[in-house]
Formats: C-alpha cells, sequence, structure tokens
C-alpha cells in the first residue's frame, strides 16, 4: 500500500514577501508538512478555493488536516461578532466549511489543528467563545499551559498523563457539536481536545486546540495507523517535535 494522502488546508495571505516580491501567496508552517511525512503520509496544500470543488478534492484523498489560522467568522455558529474578535476570512471559512463536509459525507478522516479544531466544531453545530483571557502570554510570544486527559478516550490513550502545551489562543469552543466528545481539559475548564463519540460510528474525526507545535505530531502517526492508512513505525509513534 502507498503512504495516504493528506490534504492540508492553508492561509491565503495578501502582501507576502520573499525575495524582491511582495505578491498573495497560499502558506502553511513546515511543520504540518514535516510531521504528516514523519506520520507516514504525503502532504498536499489546498489553499482556499471553490467551495463547490470540495467533493472532488476530498474524493483524491485519503484523510483532511484543517490546519490553524484566523478566527472564524461568529455568523457562522449564529452569534453577533465580539469586538475583539480578530477580521473575517471568508475564503478559508467557505472552503473549509466544504471540505469539511464532503469528508464528514464521504467518512474520510478529519483532523482539526487549532482554528480547524473550531470549525469542526461550528461544522457540527457547535459554537464557540470569542474571547477568553489568559491563554495568551503576549503579542507574538507562545505560552504554555496544562492540559489534562479526559480517561478512557482517545486522546488519554496517547496522552494518558497532564502535559504541557504551547499556546496562543484567545477562542476555544463552547457548546460541542452533535457527535463530539470532550477527550481534553485546560485547568480552567477550556476544551482542549475531542472526539467522536463512541456511538458515532461513521469516520474518524478529532480536534486538537494546541496546534502543531503540540501534541499534533503525536496525534497524526496513531490516527493514520488506527484508519488503517498506514502502518507507522516506533520511531514515527513516538515522534514529537523532531520533525519541526
Amino acid at each position: 500500500m502507498g503512504r495516504p494522502l493528506v490534504g492540508v488546508s492553508t492561509y491565503l495571505e495578501a502582501g507576502t514577501r520573499w525575495g524582491v516580491w511582495e505578491i498573495e501567496a497560499a502558506l502553511l508552517p513546515a511543520g504540518y508538512p514535516r510531521l504528516v511525512r514523519a506520520a507516514g503520509g504525503l502532504a498536499v496544500m489546498l489553499p482556499p478555493d471553490d467551495p463547490a470543488l470540495a467533493r472532488e478534492t476530498v474524493a483524491r484523498l485519503d484523510a483532511v488536516v484543517v490546519a490553524g489560522g484566523p478566527d472564524v467568522d461568529p455568523a457562522r455558529y449564529g452569534a453577533e461578532r465580539s469586538p475583539r474578535t480578530g477580521p473575517p476570512a471568508p475564503e478559508r471559512d467557505a472552503w473549509e466549511l466544504a471540505l469539511i463536509r464532503a469528508a464528514l459525507e464521504s467518512g474520510t478522516p478529519l483532523l482539526g489543528i487549532c482554528r480547524g479544531h473550531q470549525l469542526l466544531n461550528v461544522a457540527l453545530g457547535g459554537t464557540l467563545v470569542q474571547h477568553l483571557d489568559g491563554h495568551v502570554k503576549d503579542t507574538g510570544v507562545i505560552g504554555h499551559h496544562e492540559v489534562i486527559p479526559v480517561p478512557g478516550t482517545r486522546y488519554a490513550g496517547l496522552v494518558p498523563e497532564p502535559c504541557a502545551v504551547p499556546t496562543y489562543h484567545h477562542q476555544a469552543v463552547d457548546r460541542l457539536g452533535t457527535g463530539l466528545t470532550a477527550s481534553a481539559h485546560a485547568a480552567d475548564g477550556t476544551v482542549e481536545a475531542w472526539g467522536r463519540s463512541a456511538d458515532n460510528p461513521v469516520g474518524g474525526w478529532y480536534g486538537l486546540r494546541s496546534g502543531y507545535r503540540g501534541r499534533f505530531g503525536m496525534y497524526l502517526p496513531p490516527l493514520l495507523e488506527e484508519l488503517g492508512l498506514a502502518e507507522v513505525s516506533h520511531d514515527a509513534r513516538n515522534n514529537r517535535m523532531r520533525a519541526i
């Protein structure tokens, strides 16, 4: 069996500079493809596109990772915009929601990281807290806080003890979406990870609030193996940050 093809959504940023150029660009932190590769997969970038193409796109993939990024538009979960919510990213919202829905319809495994963790929750009928104090250390500075696993969950099977994770988040899951169960919390009760409920047998859905700097590198290898998409080596299974 060949390596599974894992699609990862991307940023779309105007005025990006490299060399002598300043131009709109689709961007993705290098940690994502490196960790997909370390998990035994092949990464392909999925920049914002026509939502009508989402089903065709997902049909060619073995798994979808919805990456971190800007705040989800509160209109997507029926809320008024808070003054502390960041600028909307309508192209990303529309494209990634279409990818999520196509993956859910087809049973394609889904993993949401950071913003993706929140957007998957919204796609399944959940809501978000638009601003949290105490989860951002300072502008442009990655902080850390403890995450406590919920016994008996898939996350707890991978990370059985409390651990410190990088954090730079000012939003979080509020009401969990249909078919989801919290699998880890911060000390203040914030949902840090969720998974598909045991009574919901369709597809693999997982969300992690910590970004690619956190538990993503540990979570992806056994997820692919569990879903029958890759034979993951012992070294890849125990990978943390070595790929970054």
